[in-house]
């Protein structure tokens, strides 16, 4: 009996980096800690190899292969490449924060690894069962990695919340899949979506499978109601992991949202789209509301978080083409923007100072000028004011909706953007307006100081140029 042999070409980049992880691994057996740099050149070299494979191996016209449950498309290659950019900025960012405090091990770097591998798969899943391992390696790393400070309480406790509530989130998709499996016999997307399309009048057991699987992708985004982990984790969570887990499980999590709710679920639209617009209203009332409160720059950014989760949530209800393009630039947006944020936290925090207070920020224009201005369009184009890319974002999201006839929806983004304006523009207050209350100078890091400048300053360009972005973004839905 003659077996037709897998083509594993679209997955050659999954597979390159778990090799890679695990050379990583056994390398750093034999290191000692003045070494460990080795393995941090390592695994900026395994993105790297990732990110020139992933390309290469990249067909146009690719259709599922594995069985029918992996695809290299369009909409793949750009987010793991986008995924691979943001997990070699966090190393970059993170490299003096783990020195000055013990953490510098090789284990942070292999967690990081496998955690994005996790994202990977998810971001190339075309069948459920794909799909949740993508997720459960996500998450089982970012567990540890949210614990991995093991001195600090306060990491620990954010640790148990996440995971007690992850795996309930984790479980009620788990659940959402099986109905939908009972309903169309099948685990594979596109099949899904097939039976839908023949058998597409909802019913009570289709809307109890589709209820579970958003449920349990809004906790993964962090929409609210299903929210309460993200303020707790981003708080307690060391500052590299925190931007872990607010940019690249993002992005993971939207690549599961389009897979299984656009790709596999679009005949049930006029189902979603309600409950896509409650959590959306909630996402943008909540999120930009309690953060003017914070005066913790980690909880505020976590709040912010849940109200721009609610200006992509607004692209995808628009249910258009234009709409998931524009879901996706704000997306990957947003993540950049965020990388910027935490880097710069990052950067002002010290051997024996964590700066996570919005205080910390004082006088920063005084004490250097140039990362003050590249915080100030960092918060400007999460704000959304012209002359940032965030503006373009925002203005890409509403139109989509004000296409589709939901003028409410869009004035009512509006409303609550301008709410989000002042507690971003109080960081400016506190960097131009306010004395510093320390005169120490910011560390001399050439590798980190370039990456946050290229990362502050994209701001302005992709302001300048959305172009390219926004091609290729209308090109990954258009497939």
């Amino acid at each position: 009996m003659n077996f037709p042999t897998p083509d594993f070409t679209p997955a050659m980049p999954e597979i390159f980096v778990l090799v890679a992880t695990c050379a990583i691994l056994i390398v750093d057996l034999y290191l000692k800690d003045p070494q460990r740099d080795l393995i941090y050149w390592l695994t900026q070299v395994t993105l790297l190899g990732a990110l020139l494979l992933t390309w290469s191996v990249y067909d146009p016209s690719a259709r599922p292969a594995l069985g029918g449950g992996f695809i290299g498309d369009a909409m793949a290659a750009i987010l793991k490449s986008f995924v691979y950019i943001i997990t070699a900025a966090m190393f970059v960012y993170s490299r003096v924060y783990l020195k000055d405090r013990g953490l510098f091990k090789g284990e942070y770097f292999v967690l990081g690894l496998f955690g994005m591998l996790g994202t990977m798969v998810m971001i190339s899943a075309y069948s459920f069962i794909t799909l949740y391992l993508g997720l459960e390696l996500l998450s089982l790393s970012l567990y540890a990695m949210v614990a991995f400070n093991r001195d600090s309480g306060q990491a620990s406790e954010a640790a148990m919340k996440y995971f007690v509530l992850g795996a309930i989130a984790s479980g009620m998709l788990l659940y959402g899949m099986s109905i939908l499996y009972g309903m169309s016999g099948t685990l594979n997307i596109a099949e899904v979506a097939r039976y839908l399309a023949v058998y597409h009048e909802s019913n009570v057991p289709l809307l109890f499978g589709l209820s579970f699987v958003i449920v349990g992708i809004a906790f993964k985004l962090g929409a609210a109601p299903f929210h309460m982990w993200l303020p707790d984790v981003y708080h307690g969570a060391p500052t590299p992991v925190t931007l872990y887990i607010g940019t690249i499980s993002k992005i993971g999590a939207f690549a599961m949202f389009m897979r299984l709710i656009i790709e596999g679920l679009g005949q049930l639209q006029a189902d979603w789209q309600g409950m896509l617009v409650l959590l959306t209203v909630l996402s943008l009332a909540l999120g930009n509301v309690v953060a003017v409160a914070q005066v913790n720059i980690k909880r505020m950014l976590a709040y912010s978080a849940i109200s721009h989760v609610g200006f992509v949530l607004l692209g995808i209800l628009a249910g258009t083409p234009q709409g998931y393009a524009a879901a996706m630039f704000y997306m990957l947006i947003y993540a950049l923007t965020a990388l910027g944020a935490f880097g710069m936290i990052l950067l002002l925090t010290r051997k024996g100072f964590e700066a996570e207070n919005l205080e910390d920020f004082k006088g920063l224009s005084a004490r250097s000028p140039w990362f003050a201005f590249m915080m100030l369009l960092l918060m400007f184009s999460m704000t959304g004011v012209p002359l940032t890319v965030g503006f373009y974002a925002k203005l890409s999201v509403l139109q989509a909706v004000t296409q589709v006839g939901m003028v409410w929806l869009a004035i009512y983004a509006v409303v609550f953007s301008i709410i989000g304006a002042f507690y971003y523009l109080r960081v400016v207050w506190f960097m131009y307006f306010t004395e510093p209350e320390t005169d120490v100078p910011l560390p001399r890091n050439r590798d980190m100081n370039v990456a946050l400048s290229i990362n502050g300053l994209a701001m302005l360009g992709l302001f300048l140029f959305p172009g390219g972005l926004m091609s290729l973004c209308a090109m990954a839905v258009g497939d």
